[in-house]
C-alpha cells in the first residue's frame, strides 16, 4: 500500500502537505463511546492518517442503533461495538494502529486510559461521564474536544488546551459549571441522524485542526448548531473554574451513570418470567417510550417525559409492568407509580425491550 497515494488528496493542501501529515500519523486519540458520535469519529480520524486510536466502550450494537450509527450492519447486533468498529477501521485505514477496551470509563480507570495519548474525545451519551472526562482531562493537561446532542441540537467545543502563555483553555465547567440531573437522553427524547452525524465530523475537524496546527479551533467558544433551522451561535467561554476546584470536585464525586446505580430487586420483573405471565388478566403493561418494537401488546405508551402518575387510572388488584428499550426509563417510572403508590404492584422489565 502506498502511503503517498493514499493521503494524496489530503498532502495536496498546502496548509496540510507532507508535514502536516506527518503529524497525523504520530499522533495519538482516545476515542470515549463507539455509537453514534465515536463511530463515525474514530472512522473519520483513522482515514484522515491518524497513527493510533484507542476505542472505549462498554456496549453491543442494537437494533435501535442502526438508523444513526452507519458503520455497523444487522449482522453486528449483539456484538461487541469496540470489537466491530475496531475490525472494520483495520479494513479501512491500513496506517492507523487501532485498540480497545470492551468495557465503561469510570474513576477508577480514567487516568490510566488517558496516559500516552495526546487528545482525548468525548463521543459518550452520559452526562457523569462527560463530566468525568472532562475533569481528568484538567487534572491531566490533555486536551478534549466535547460534543453532546439533544434532538435537533449539537454542541461542540475543544477544552482544555494549553495556551501560549502557559494557561489552559476553558473546560466543561466553565460552560455549565453544575451537573444536570434531569437533562432525558436520546432513548427518552429521540435523535434525527443527520445531527449525530454534523457534529461528529465537526468534532473531527476538532482534532485535525489541534494536530496540524491549522485553522481555529473552538478554544474558549461553545458551537451550539440547530439543524432544522441551520442556524448556529457561538457562545464565549471563560476559563474561570480552576484546576484546584476540580482536584476537590474529583476527589468527592461519584461520576455515577443512572445505568450504573443499582436496581432494586422487589421492584424489577425478568424477562423469563413476564413471558410467563404476560397473558394473564392481571397483568398490565406501560411502554414509556414511543414507537417500541414490541414482541407483545400493551394496553398504553406514556413517554416518560410525559409521564404523570396523577393522571393514570389505577387498580389495585392489576400488577403493572414498566418497559422501555432498556431498563432506564421503565425503572424511572416504576419508582414514580411505587412513591405515588406504596401498596401498588409495579414492576419494571429488567434490561428493557433489548434483553427480553
Amino acid at each position: 500500500m502506498d502511503k503517498n497515494q493514499f493521503f494524496k488528496r489530503q498532502t495536496t493542501l498546502s496548509e496540510i502537505g507532507e508535514v502536516g501529515q506527518q503529524k497525523l500519523q504520530n499522533a495519538s486519540v482516545l476515542v470515549l463511546g463507539c455509537g453514534g458520535l465515536g463511530s463515525p469519529i474514530a472512522v473519520y480520524l483513522a482515514a484522515s492518517g491518524i497513527g493510533k486510536i484507542h476505542l472505549v466502550d462498554f456496549d453491543t450494537v442494537a437494533i435501535s442503533n442502526l438508523h444513526r450509527q452507519v458503520f455497523y450492519a444487522l449482522e453486528d447486533v449483539g456484538k461487541s461495538k469496540t470489537e466491530v468498529l475496531s475490525a472494520f477501521i483495520k479494513k479501512r485505514a491500513p496506517f492507523t494502529e487501532v485498540t480497545y477496551t470492551n468495557k465503561s470509563i469510570t474513576k477508577e480507570n480514567v487516568f490510566e486510559l488517558l496516559e500516552n495519548i495526546d487528545i482525548v474525545v468525548d463521543g459518550t451519551d452520559s452526562l457523569p461521564t462527560k463530566y468525568l472526562l472532562n475533569d481528568a482531562c484538567v487534572l491531566k493537561n490533555k486536551p478534549l474536544v466535547y460534543g453532546s446532542l439533544y434532538k435537533f441540537d449539537g454542541y461542540v467545543a475543544t477544552f482544555n488546551v494549553l495556551q501560549k502563555d502557559g494557561s489552559y483553555s476553558a473546560n466543561l465547567r466553565d460552560a455549565f459549571p453544575e451537573m444536570a440531573t434531569d437533562i432525558p437522553n436520546c432513548e427518552e427524547v429521540g435523535t434525527l441522524n443527520a445531527i449525530v452525524g454534523l457534529i461528529a465530523i465537526q468534532q473531527v475537524n476538532e482534532v485535525l485542526k489541534l494536530v496540524t496546527g491549522i485553522g481555529k479551533p473552538l478554544l474558549n467558544k461553545l458551537l451550539i448548531y440547530n439543524s432544522l433551522e441551520n442556524t448556529q451561535l457561538k457562545m464565549t467561554l471563560l476559563p474561570s473554574v480552576s484546576k484546584t476546584k476540580i482536584t476537590k470536585i474529583f476527589e468527592n464525586q461519584t461520576y455515577m451513570d443512572v445505568s450504573c446505580i443499582v436496581q432494586r430487586e422487589d421492584l424489577q420483573i425478568s424477562s423469563a418470567v413476564l413471558k410467563e405471565k404476560i397473558t394473564t388478566k392481571n397483568i398490565e403493561v406501560i411502554a414509556v417510550l414511543p414507537n417500541l418494537e414490541l414482541p407483545f401488546k400493551v394496553r398504553q405508551t406514556i413517554p416518560i417525559q410525559e409521564f404523570d402518575v396523577e393522571k393514570l387510572d389505577i387498580d389495585f388488584n392489576k400488577t403493572y409492568v414498566m418497559v422501555c428499550q432498556r431498563g432506564l426509563s421503565s425503572y424511572k417510572a416504576t419508582k414514580m407509580l411505587k412513591k405515588r403508590y406504596p401498596a401498588l404492584t409495579v414492576l419494571s422489565l429488567t434490561g428493557g425491550i433489548s434483553n427480553y
